[in-house]
């Protein structure tokens, strides 16, 4: 199993935005040290649920001070950007890293921020497989022109070519967020695997692996390279480590409302529309209840639960859900050092 730690740089109440961010930056540096295979970075704008506005900025920060880490955005939002500037900074990650960068992309939701970048509600609801396709011909193909709704430009040169890496990839991996079948059915599509969402149980990944799976034969793919794209299928969650089950949850218990709170009310829709947030005391509950939220070898247990029920095998498990420095680099520790050796 790949386990990774998931970092929102969540800005919990009577935090600021900067320690927020310096949380985020130390706990990506002792997820290297504590052996963890991955760090996977959340894009926010103007809420306080995450601080950090550009995932593959602060990427390309965790890249130089990592040497082995893997580092993915979790995700890039595709309507907010263009496509061939994510993709220019993708290319230019994956390379000058030695390959150690993942490009998670999804649609994101009808925020305000659509209105504030200029793109507007239609990128959202009906632009995402355009910007997509755009994405990954330029990650491919030596030059590339575009005569699409949205996008349209001259025939230009490729640079940096992401599959000029020295002894490596072609290209840097890319990643879907996925949260319904309109979305798995994309991804499964253009070949690509799914960055599940940590609201999801196993038995709801179960079903959207199992979906994925038939629309990527009903693509053309055979068993063989359908196994290889879905072995790289990436389960979100939460992780919280203590000696007793108990004291676990009410770590979380007891600080993730406060800031599910504050950040979910902070979502502004582009139309007015109205948009039903989650309980926070409910949701938190609800992701004690289906994640490693434990002792190590509950934790374990879990993880390897998820893996025999879905098929996935790599995670991104945040770690930061007691909205408290010392803690979170504890947790990460424990992680590595009590749990990873269990899932040997």
């Amino acid at each position: 199993m790949r386990v990774g730690t998931f970092v929102l740089a969540a800005q919990f109440p009577g935090q600021g935005q900067g320690e927020a961010l310096h949380r985020a930056v130390r706990t990506a540096e002792v997820a290297e040290e504590a052996g963890l295979d991955s760090v996977w970075l959340a894009e926010h704008h103007f809420v306080p649920y995450g601080v950090c506005p550009s995932a593959v900025t602060l990427a390309a920060l965790l890249l130089g001070r990592t040497r082995r880490l893997r580092v993915g955005t979790a995700v890039s939002v595709l309507p907010t950007v263009h496509p061939v500037a994510l993709g220019e900074q993708a290319a230019l990650l994956h390379l000058t890293s030695g390959g150690r960068f993942t490009l998670g992309v999804g649609r994101g939701g009808p925020w305000v921020d659509l209105e504030v970048f200029g793109a507007g509600l239609e990128a959202y609801e009906k632009g995402f497989p355009e910007s997509l396709d755009l994405l990954l011909r330029w990650l491919t193909e030596a030059r590339v022109g575009a005569e699409g709704e949205r996008f349209s430009f001259r025939e230009v040169p490729v640079v940096p070519r992401p599959d000029e890496l020295i002894g490596g990839e072609a290209g840097p991996e890319v990643v879907v967020a996925c949260t319904s079948p309109k979305s798995v059915r994309l991804a499964a599509e253009r070949g690509l695997p799914m960055l599940l969402g940590m609201h999801c149980g196993n038995e709801d990944k179960a079903e959207m692996v199992a979906a994925w799976t038939r629309w990527s034969r009903e693509s053309g793919r055979d068993p063989e390279e359908t196994a290889r794209i879905g072995s790289h299928h990436v389960s979100a969650g939460v992780a919280q480590l203590a000696d007793r089950d108990e004291d676990a949850a009410e770590a979380l218990v007891k600080a993730m409302p406060g800031w599910l709170r504050q950040g979910l009310d902070a979502h502004v829709t582009v139309d007015g529309r109205h948009r039903s947030m989650r309980d926070p005391v409910a949701y938190t509950e609800l992701l004690c209840g289906l994640h490693p939220v434990g002792t190590p070898r509950l934790a374990a247990d879990r993880l390897a639960a998820t893996a025999e029920r879905t098929g996935i095998t790599r995670f991104a498990l945040l770690a930061e859900g007691s909205g408290d420095l010392a803690a979170t680099e504890e947790n990460v520790r424990r992680l590595g050092a009590e749990v990873l050796p269990l899932l040997v």
